[in-house]
């Protein structure tokens, strides 16, 4: 705030004059804890954030690895499902009579259940295993530093 001429600030007010004591020992002491503390503070929250760096840098790259693993498992079911049909509808183009053809559907709207039920549990398997990878890093980080805290 800006002092006027007659020893007050620009709102008029009255400026609070403190006297000026010096302590010497009393304040270079508190200056150095507290420049103390502030370093030892500043250190765990530079460790803490280190450590959660590093958890974040693990877990994307485990996430990334299983997203990949997830991607890949998706074509192999896709091309399985589509050289199923096509090997369906070559039977089927083949089929003599109209029992052939209720057969062959029978059998394939089984076997398409049965195999629909397989697919799902292995992507429900690798949905699993994406969750508990991309967590357990952060988990474990964020134990460590608790514990470190406390």
């Amino acid at each position: 705030m800006k002092a006027t001429l007659n020893g007050t600030n620009i709102f008029g007010m009255p400026l609070l004059d403190f006297p000026k004591i010096a302590l010497p020992g009393v304040s270079s002491e508190l200056v150095e804890q507290g420049y103390a503390r502030a370093r030892e503070g500043y250190e765990k929250i530079k460790a803490t954030s280190e450590e959660m760096t590093e958890a974040l840098r693990e877990t994307y790259s485990s996430n990334a690895k299983s997203a990949t693993d997830y991607g890949l498992k998706v074509f192999e079911i896709s091309y399985a499902n589509a050289a199923t049909a096509l090997d369906f509808f070559v039977h089927l183009y083949g089929s003599k009579s109209a029992a052939d053809v209720y057969a062959l559907s029978a059998a394939q709207a089984r076997k398409a259940f049965e195999t629909a039920t397989d697919q799902n549990k292995e992507l429900w398997a690798l949905t699993q295993k994406l969750a508990t990878e991309t967590g357990e890093p952060i988990r474990k980080r964020f134990s460590k530093v608790l514990h470190q805290a406390g």
